[in-house]
């Protein structure tokens, strides 16, 4: 059976975080603190996946990509902070534009932010290289984790894409409270990206053995079934949660972010109970 590992599992997810980063890094829209709140939380996730290898056993190939990770994600931060004074292309037209459109009505020059367009921008394809050197890692640590190799390595694949998508969507909504002009589009994206990702998610704890064998009382989760509609009840809780969201974004007023925002927060929390239920049952 396959094993449920912590250092694999905080890997897994960022992983998946540093990759949904550079999905919206790449948009050149939002500013440039979202990428250095995204890159210091999941550097710290990394970090953490290498403290809990040495508490739990180490894993030498998973390890040193996690080490990767780390001065991957790092080196794309220290490239952003040096380079702010770009800002980004979108943000630096949105400022301009609204600027103007204020001192043509009222008359009044506003103090805007001010941008060097002679500086180099920070090139969002540095955002690649820390999910792609953990991906390695994820290889290596599915392998550690038991027999069938070839599914855990799916389940942790998949499950770090699902996780990322849905935790850079609700820290992205928290950035329209920094960049409020910010169009929706990069959120919409990554709820997009999470309900397109959730049915391999199910389907991948499905694949035998899996939770059939837990609906069905062929693996005892040891509660009587419960840990197994426990599971069923996340999954469709989070699809239910994520059309919520999308629905909530149609509406105009700036207030619906927030209120898309609130519900992502509930959507973390049932797809954390599909990643994390199904692999605790099943390990």
């Amino acid at each position: 059976m396959i094993r449920l590992d912590g250092a694999t599992f905080l890997l897994q997810w960022a992983v998946g975080g540093l990759f949904f980063t550079w999905v919206t890094t790449r948009r050149r829209e939002v500013g440039l603190g979202y990428g250095w709140l995204m890159r210091g939380t999941f550097i710290c996730f990394a970090v953490g996946s290498l403290v809990l290898s040495r508490i739990i056993g180490p894993v030498p190939v998973r390890d040193l990509a996690t080490v990767g990770v780390v001065l991957a994600a790092g080196t794309a931060l220290v490239v952003s902070v040096r380079r702010r004074a770009a800002g980004v292309a979108g943000q630096r037209e949105v400022v301009e534009r609204r600027s103007a459109r204020v001192a043509a009505m009222t008359g009044i020059d506003r103090e805007e932010q001010r941008f060097d367009r002679d500086a180099l921008e920070f090139p969002p394809w540095l955002d690649l290289l820390a999910p792609a050197i953990g991906l390695v890692g994820l290889v290596a640590g599915g392998i550690d984790a038991g027999s069938p190799a070839w599914l855990s390595v799916l389940r942790l694949v998949v499950g770090a894409a699902f996780l990322g998508a849905v935790t850079d969507a609700m820290l992205l909504g928290h950035w329209y409270l920094v960049q409020p002009g910010l169009a929706r589009a990069p959120l919409l994206e990554l709820v997009r990206w999470t309900a397109i990702l959730w049915p391999f998610e199910v389907l991948v704890m499905l694949i035998p053995v899996g939770m059939v064998a837990v609906l069905t009382g062929e693996i005892d989760d040891h509660y009587g079934g419960i840990l197994g509609w426990m599971w069923v009840t996340c999954a469709v809780t989070t699809i239910g949660l994520i059309a919520v969201t999308r629905a909530a974004l149609k509406e105009r007023q700036y207030s619906a972010v927030m209120a898309a925002t609130g519900l992502l927060y509930l959507a973390i929390l049932t797809a954390f109970g599909m990643d994390l239920v199904a692999r605790a049952v099943l390990a």
